[in-house]
């Protein structure tokens, strides 16, 4: 950990091909400050990214990364904390990479509660495969493919995380840079599995879900005034609140114990010793 690092200091020498205007600048930028305001540094951070536009972030940032198959970034990013748990973790994908192929493995990482931080960028649209509804796309959001919307209610990913036991699920908007990496501070600090969706809008594929429209509509949670993180009943109304739009952390166990306390991983397992387990040879062999 270290107190002289800058934001600036997370950011590779590659740039980034995104569409100019697209959400996913404000919402790397604020990841980057984040890890630098809670002490991090690039040598200590490992990015994992899944497929869409949102898995060309580890490329774009300075730190470990690894850039993973569709829908598998956070089983990558479990196996990386295990054997490292000594290192800030961070997964970065997008609403179809982890609301749709990656669904199954989103439920089954906030339950095991890992401690590391997962930051989806909801653009509500398949913006890399140009322009497809996505799991949190509006029923009657048009696109080539769904001429007259998707016809089915959009994914409640917060929701999702409530009822598979999340200790901490917030949203946030990439173009309110301050508060966006506010929130994801929060996520970062969070003893436990950290989950943030950001409302990170495309400007090229949906003309629906805008900056415009966020600026408008979101209502911001404060929560030394109208929230209380930490009541779950509280948490429960606003993220299953189905008229407004929202962004600050929505709910937080602290008494939740992380994965690696619970089960007493705390040693760097990345280490393998020379040549194969013992008797694993005739066990290969047994089936082979």
């Amino acid at each position: 950990m270290s107190s002289d690092v800058r934001f600036t200091d997370f950011k590779s020498d590659k740039q980034p091909t995104w569409c100019p205007g697209c959400g996913d600048f404000g919402t790397m930028n604020g990841m980057m400050k984040a890890l630098a305001n809670t002490g991090n540094d690039p040598d200590n951070t490992f990015v994992v990214a899944g497929i869409g536009c949102s898995g060309k972030i580890g490329t774009y940032m300075h730190s470990y990364a690894l850039h993973g198959v569709h829908g598998r970034a956070l089983p990558v990013g479990t196996g990386v904390k295990m054997a490292r748990p000594d290192i800030e973790v961070m997964v970065a994908g997008g609403d179809g990479d982890g609301y749709s192929i990656g669904a199954g493995h989103f439920v089954h990482a906030v339950r095991r509660n890992v401690d590391m931080t997962y930051v989806v960028m909801d653009n509500r649209i398949y913006g890399l495969t140009k322009g497809q509804a996505s799991p949190t796309s509006r029923s009657d959001f048009e696109t080539s493919t769904t001429p007259e919307g998707p016809q089915q209610p959009p994914v409640n990913p917060l929701a999702l995380a409530l009822a598979s036991g999340a200790t901490f699920i917030a949203q946030s908007f990439s173009s309110d840079a301050m508060r966006h990496a506010e929130i994801i501070e929060k996520a970062i600090e969070h003893d436990g599995f950290g989950f943030v969706n950001v409302f990170s809008p495309c400007v090229t594929f949906n003309d629906v879900d805008t900056y415009d429209y966020f600026r408008d509509t979101l209502v911001d949670l404060k929560e030394d005034e109208d929230h209380d993180p930490t009541n779950y009943e509280d948490a429960k109304e606003v993220i299953t609140d189905g008229e407004m739009e929202y962004q600050g952390v929505m709910y937080q166990n602290e008494e939740a114990l992380p994965y690696h306390e619970q089960h007493g991983v705390t040693e760097d397992m990345s280490e393998i010793p020379d040549g194969a387990p013992e008797d694993a040879m005739d066990l290969v062999r047994e089936f082979y």
